[in-house]
């Protein structure tokens, strides 16, 4: 460590010290590979050994190689010679490190190597490849250990007729591309056959179908697949056709299996903005935000630039067609319930915006995708919606996608609470014609009828135990109207103007009055031989001074009299008893006047100001696209739920903001930084969405995102620069045993046309796959102080070493080899 060793990338463990050597014209570099810590006995198969150490057995390793283009020694006499004047340098130091020279044509990644083990014996390697056409007997375990023996069991007087060989394995089997289309054809046919011209019309299935995002794009699949080790703990075989049963053996008898998801590269590359999903949208919509302070009217961005190229993308406009087919979506009456069940986040209500199946949060989201979001885009959008909207207020016809319902909701934007209260003045509008032709019918019917204002109308049932005062009769409770409804900014204007006129006689008095007043006339209505002491003892309880003594039995009359402030000269309430005529709120003026109210929203939404309105489009669409994800069924992943709060949270702090009308160029650098969060929950979200929906297997979907959540982790912050981290994700989770069967569910049995391979396969099938790669090893053990190998002068040890080794690695068609043989000389 104190030569300034390097850690090797990709291990924790593994260091490495480099230096060059010039000899003549020739330069080499010399690597000297150690581990800094020994944990004890590491396994072959760990992913922390490096590929030399696992290939010839060895902990420590130097590596000679000339500084070429090639970086291999393809002279045969110059490798033998760096070898032996390496051994002998080593020798003389008294080291007994293995040293390797690369040989040959890189392409075959061989290698010859020695060790020397003191004046006992000596270890020598070689590795090469066999690059196609592997023989037969090479594809199955049999034929490789017979191979393995051949390589030292030269005569029957050497070894036993029985040599105890120690198996290791570990198969890599990789899961087939998922086939949607296959899976939808095999759904289909279990009910009915769909003619072959069909099936070519219907459009390819994507993966994230059903998904909530889906409506609006269709993301890449993060995870390709999954990649499952399964690994054979070291056992000993004397014979080779005990390899065979273990060759046929179930995938299941295997000691451990690792899953590991194989991970779409963009998934993994430092690909910030080039992710195309609502957080790339809404990037367009920030600088949609920065330039909508240019203009003052929305028609000065639709206005025809002749001296600007109109086909530039920051300011490309989709044609009408495409207009129509957004206005159509956005007015069809007929949208249902979304299926997505409702995942209102507790930070959710905190955002200023507009439920996500609302009107406006509606045309937000297709907003993002007309065009490239860019302001005149906007504009022209815009404009036709609010046609639209005009449309259904002149024609009294209902506004879709708003809830029908008799309160404005504060908390969400002024637009959507305008809306709001458009869709009630065109139901109350609607309802007053309906009301006008049914009166008309009746005033004809009843012209003949008794005295008017002895009728009861407008009861909505007996008020419990209270007579009227002046006739024997139980009082009728009446439908009253409700209190007028008022937007935000109405609520606003009409405080602004209490106080510049006065409480007292300012508007706040005047809605009072007018309240009061359709009260009392309700009351009279509904009790025509009421008098005013009968609606105070209802209406306000509290101005009423009971002397009834009755053990609770209501009396005739009631006994009591009016508090102070009723009894006074000229009291107001009095005054407007006196002037209330008697009637039902059906016969009423209705307290919000909505031909005038409907009008004002029509004319604010008109002339809405370009910065106004894409303020609230901002709050809006984010709040909107996070709703939409957070719909998505993910398995419940703690992480995941956290930084979706995380997510909600800041949104909040940042758009807040917005609301306090700050400057743009002010915000905008807090807004483009939000949508990078955004992009790295969604990319997150999408992930977790794609595990869980694969793998029916919940603690191991889950382990499997916090390893990813954990690898992505470093790349999640707010900067815009980009970030270094690991640039591959390969860590494996192991499966339970219980977990092994929803495992192999992901391997589907191939084909009649993809098991045609079948003869040719090297065994150990896992639900008729063959593995992508295998690795085993061979190995032999022996004493120092007996055997073949023994010191002329005997050792006080019983310690075993490995004499002979063969790794293997690869494939029917790629197979490597990696030899160390001990000999003594």
């Amino acid at each position: 460590m104190q030569k300034g060793a390097e850690t090797v990338p990709s291990f924790e463990n593994l260091y490495m010290v480099k230096r060059e050597l010039k000899h003549g014209k020739r330069v080499y570099c010399m690597e000297y590979h150690f581990r800094k810590s020994a944990k004890g006995k590491y396994s072959y198969w760990d992913d922390d050994t490096h590929s030399t150490q696992l290939s010839f057995g060895v902990d420590e390793f130097l590596i000679i190689a000339p500084l070429s283009a090639s970086g291999v020694v393809l002279d045969d006499p110059e490798s033998t010679k760096l070898l032996s004047s390496v051994a002998i340098a080593l020798s003389n130091c008294g080291s007994n490190w293995p040293a390797f020279v690369p040989v040959h044509d890189p392409s075959r990644k061989a290698y010859i190597g020695i060790q020397n083990m003191g004046t006992v014996f000596t270890r020598r390697f070689e590795a090469d490849r066999i690059g196609s056409q592997v023989p037969i007997r090479l594809m199955h375990l049999e034929g490789l250990h017979e191979l393995f023996l051949s390589k030292f069991v030269l005569s029957s007087t050497d070894f036993p007729a029985k040599v105890k060989v120690n198996f290791s394995m570990k198969l890599t089997y990789r899961t087939p591309e998922h086939d949607y289309d296959h899976e939808e054809t095999l759904d289909s046919e279990a009910t009915e056959s769909i003619p072959e011209s069909e099936v070519a019309s219907q459009p390819r299935k994507q993966w994230d179908d059903d998904c909530p995002w889906a409506e609006w794009y269709s993301a890449e699949d993060p995870v390709k697949g999954f990649e499952l080790t399964t690994i054979w703990g070291e056992k000993m075989f004397e014979e080779s056709f005990e390899m065979a049963e273990v060759e046929n053996a179930s995938s299941f008898d295997a000691d451990s299996w690792l899953l590991q998801p194989v991970v779409s590269p963009y998934m993994v590359d430092d690909s910030i903005g080039k992710f195309v999903g609502f957080a790339s949208q809404l990037h367009l919509l920030v600088n949609a935000f920065e330039s909508s302070a240019e203009a003052q009217f929305l028609e000065d961005f639709v206005a025809d630039n002749s001296g600007q190229d109109n086909s530039k993308s920051s300011v490309a406009v989709p044609p009408p067609s495409v207009i129509d087919r957004v206005m159509k979506d956005l007015f069809n009456d007929e949208v249902g319930n979304s299926n997505y069940v409702e995942a209102e986040n507790k930070y959710g209500r905190a955002l200023k915006g507009a439920p996500s199946d609302s009107l406006f949060a509606q045309f937000c989201l297709h907003a993002l995708w007309f065009g490239n979001c860019n302001m005149r885009a906007i504009a022209v959008l815009w404009i036709d919606f609010v046609r639209e909207i005009r449309w259904c207020w002149e024609e009294s016809e209902r506004l879709p996608r708003m809830k029908t319902t008799s309160s404005i909701d504060l908390s969400s934007c002024v637009i959507h609470q305008k809306l709001q209260m458009l869709a009630i003045c065109i139901e109350r509008k609607k309802s007053l014609n309906r009301k006008k032709d049914t009166d008309d019918a009746h005033k004809e019917k009843t012209s003949n009828s008794m005295a008017p204002d002895k009728i009861r109308k407008g009861s909505a049932g007996v008020v419990p135990s209270m007579m009227l005062i002046n006739t024997f009769q139980e009082m009728h409770a009446p439908y009253t109207q409700d209190a007028p409804l008022m937007t935000e900014d109405m609520h606003e204007e009409r405080l602004h103007a209490a106080e510049a006129f006065g409480n007292a006689v300012g508007l706040s008095g005047q809605l009072e009055r007018d309240i009061l007043s359709s009260d009392m006339s309700a009351f009279k209505a509904a009790n025509p031989d009421a008098a005013f002491e009968d609606f105070i003892r209802w209406h306000s309880p509290g101005d009423w001074v009971s002397e009834d003594k009755s053990d609770g039995n209501p009396t005739w009359p009631p006994k009591g009299r009016l508090s102070q402030r009723m009894s006074e000269h000229g009291n107001m309430w009095r005054k407007i008893w006196n002037d209330a005529p008697a009637l039902p709120v059906s016969e009423q003026k209705s307290l919000l006047d909505s031909v005038r109210e409907g009008e004002k929203v029509v004319h604010y939404l008109e002339t809405l100001r370009p910065q106004q309105l894409l303020e609230q489009m901002v709050c809006t669409a984010f709040k909107s696209s996070a709703d939409i994800l957070n719909k998505t069924t993910y398995g419940g992943f703690k992480l995941m739920k956290t930084k979706m709060d995380q997510l909600y949270a800041t949104m909040v702090s940042t758009l807040r903001s917005l609301q306090g009308k700050s400057d743009t160029s002010d915000l905008a650098g807090d807004l483009k930084r939000l949508c990078q969060v955004f992009e790295h929950i969604e990319k997150l979200l999408i992930f977790a969405a794609s595990v869980h929906r694969k793998l029916d297997a919940p603690r191991l979907a889950q382990s499997i995102f916090t390893d990813y959540f954990n690898y992505y982790l470093p790349k999640m912050g707010t900067s815009l620069e980009s970030i270094c981290y690991e640039k591959e994700f390969t860590t494996k989770e192991k499966v339970g045993t219980l977990e092994r069967e929803a495992v192999s569910s992901l391997f589907r049995p191939p084909t009649a046309n993809q098991s045609w391979r079948k003869v040719l396969s090297m065994g150990n099938l896992l639900n008729g796959h063959e593995p992508i790669q295998r690795e085993i090893v061979f190995s032999v053990l022996e004493k120092l102080s007996n055997g073949h190998y023994s010191s002329p002068t005997p050792l006080c040890t019983d310690e075993q070493i490995e004499t002979h080794r063969m790794y293997i690695c690869g494939t029917s068609n790629d197979l490597w080899i990696a030899l160390s043989v001990t000999s003594w000389d």
